[in-house]
């Protein structure tokens, strides 16, 4: 038997469009394309590219929570690799962010001795800097995952850009089209602690496909709400104001 191995790939955000070059090889040369991705679409032409591609999304069952699904996944890519497979998992956007069960198939894999890795791909954060017009490096950039950010102690710099991923499913573990925002709320919140409720923030969703525009909605901290977001939602937390100078340093470095 053939000795199986698993490279990782992101589809990015954007209908094909979004592709790399090397991600496209990977799928066309694999025996096996195990996907998860957020559209149908994306779905059909990953089979058009590869007639070999089977879809992950079924794991997500109505009953069962995240974590539970993620594992679920794992066990499928793990197991076609052990069977000797050129195997690709295909996931949305890139392939490290947000995507419990890259991580896991890809440390599973290398350590039963199988070649494994991973391909970047175009993020959702790639296209909200493009979108929102931003520059990481201008304030500062600080990242975390809505339910993350909640349930444990964060310092949060209100002189940095914040960005917080999964609103949309904010408080939720359920892997089910029924997740909702539950802990939105609880997290405008925990916001109003650290910004003043007249605060602008933006409730962003990068467009899926090259002909639409992306979803760019600004609105007041205090008035954020379950109807202003969906399950793929990003909130953007602009500064609150601006970082104070260190004048030794400045001197220092004779800037």
């Amino acid at each position: 038997m053939a000795e199986g191995s698993l490279t990782v790939v992101g589809t990015g955000i954007q209908l094909a469009s979004h592709l790399t070059f090397e991600a496209r090889v990977a799928l066309q040369r694999a025996q096996l394309v195990l996907c998860l991705v957020a559209e149908p679409a994306t779905r059909a032409w990953l089979e058009r590219l590869n007639p070999n591609t089977q879809s992950l999304n079924a794991l997500y069952e109505l009953d069962r929570n995240r974590s539970g699904a993620y594992e679920a996944m794992t066990r499928e890519i793990v197991r076609h690799v052990r069977e000797g497979l050129e195997v690709c998992a295909a996931f949305y956007g890139h392939p490290a962010v947000c995507a419990a069960p890259s991580h896991e198939a890809l440390r599973r894999v290398r350590s039963e001795g199988f070649p494994a890795r991973m391909l970047p791909g175009v993020s959702a954060e790639d296209c909200l800097f493009a979108d929102l017009g931003l520059d990481p490096s201008r304030w500062g950039w600080q990242s975390y995952e809505a339910t993350d950010f909640l349930i444990r102690t964060r310092r949060v710099d209100p002189s940095a850009a914040l960005v917080l991923w999964q609103i949309g499913t904010v408080g939720s573990g359920v892997a089910s089209a029924e997740k909702r925002p539950i802990g939105l709320a609880l997290l405008v919140e925990a916001l109003l602690e650290l910004y003043p409720p007249e605060h602008e923030v933006v409730v962003y969703e990068a467009s899926p496909y090259p002909s639409w525009e992306p979803l760019v909605h600004p609105v007041s901290l205090s008035q954020l709400a379950e109807k202003h977001v969906t399950a793929l939602s990003t909130l953007y937390v602009p500064p609150r104001d601006e970082a104070v100078l260190d004048h030794t340093i400045l001197n220092r470095l004779e800037l």
